[in-house]
């Protein structure tokens, strides 16, 4: 399985963007998916994840009511809306996916920076 996200960006605070996150390779064993992101010296986070189906597992507190988690199977890709941004939401965000064989994949990673 391969990831690649994409539609990271500058942006001021307030601001949006739509991340995506498209899966190659061995799909059919992909389960759940997520987001995570890692703060310059801070540990990897969670921000959202996804069941197959398209059902939203959890968010991050600090994400709560301005993300948004989505999955289109058809295209392999999972999305991450993310509307009223703020400065420390600033960081690196990786996608992941689960297999069925509890396998672990992460993307390369797509760099958010919002500016106050």
């Amino acid at each position: 399985v391969q990831l690649v996200e994409s539609g990271g960006g500058l942006v001021q605070a307030g601001e949006s963007l739509r991340l995506s996150c498209a899966a190659s390779g061995s799909t059919s064993r992909i389960n759940n998916m997520g987001w995570y992101r890692q703060a310059p010296g801070k540990q990897r986070e969670l921000v959202a994840t996804i069941t197959k189906s398209g059902s939203p597992i959890n968010y991050a507190d600090s994400v709560k009511g301005r993300f948004t988690i989505s999955r289109d199977n058809a295209k392999n890709t999972i999305y991450l809306q993310m509307n009223s941004l703020k400065p420390e939401d600033t960081a690196v965000y990786y996608c992941r996916a689960d297999t069925y064989y509890i396998t672990v994949h992460w993307g390369q990673g797509t760099q958010v920076t919002v500016s106050s």
